[in-house]
């Protein structure tokens, strides 16, 4: 019986890349992990297989239909969806060997078992950043995050970059705090044509300036 021929393929919805691109992909991570870690965030890594019963504890209804889900002997476990669970997960099985607040930074692949389609993929990596406290968390490490979102993307060879923040996400802070670009601390409410103007929140760049303009 002639052996059958199986044609060389890969999951819809699912990267690889060739040398070259790879090659620019590693050197995009690269900028990322060195902006992370600029703004003092520690690289973190969790599991790609987690239990499902931790995955699904605060999740159900859509988190449930699209993680990859499987048994192995007596277990129940899913690939991870997103890197937020698996770092709440971490914060707590390890609360009293960690320092607050914690910083992290994780970059990673996560998996979703959705109808893959332009734009949306079943594999893919996040980066993300978090900062954990323990009680009462500063708006000060909140209002950190343009900056480090700015740095990031100039480094990767974005000219223009347009961030947009609602008011409703910042009125019931107290104070804003600009780093890399600024060194800063002032009211939210007073962050003005007038204080830009006059230097009193220091060197900003325009497209720093105009997030915060925008708001008010």
């Amino acid at each position: 019986m002639a052996k059958q021929l199986v044609k060389p393929s890969i999951l819809p919805g699912f990267m690889e890349l060739l040398p070259g691109d790879q090659i620019i992909f590693n050197k995009m991570m690269d900028t990322i992990r060195r902006n992370y870690e600029k703004y003092g965030f520690v690289p973190l890594d969790t599991p790609v297989i987690e239990k499902s019963e931790v995955l699904l504890a605060k999740g159900g209804g859509e988190t449930e239909k699209q993680i990859y889900r499987f048994m192995k002997g007596d277990t129940d476990l899913s690939l991870r969806f997103d890197l937020t669970v698996p770092l709440a997960r971490y914060v707590a099985q390890h609360f009293s060997e960690l320092a607050f607040p914690f910083r992290r930074y994780h970059i990673g692949k996560v998996y979703r078992g959705e109808r893959n389609q332009k734009g949306r993929f079943r594999e893919f990596y996040q980066c993300d950043i978090d900062i954990i406290g323990n009680g009462k968390l500063n708006i000060i490490n909140d209002a950190e995050i343009p900056s480090i979102i700015y740095s990031t993307f100039k480094d990767l060879g974005f000219e223009v970059i347009e961030k947009k923040i609602s008011p409703e996400e910042i009125k019931e802070a107290d104070e804003v705090f600009l780093t890399g670009t600024a060194a800063e601390v002032c009211p939210v409410g007073q962050i003005d044509d007038a204080l830009i103007n006059n230097g009193e929140i220091g060197k900003i760049t325009e497209n720093i300036k105009n997030i915060y303009k925008n708001l008010y």
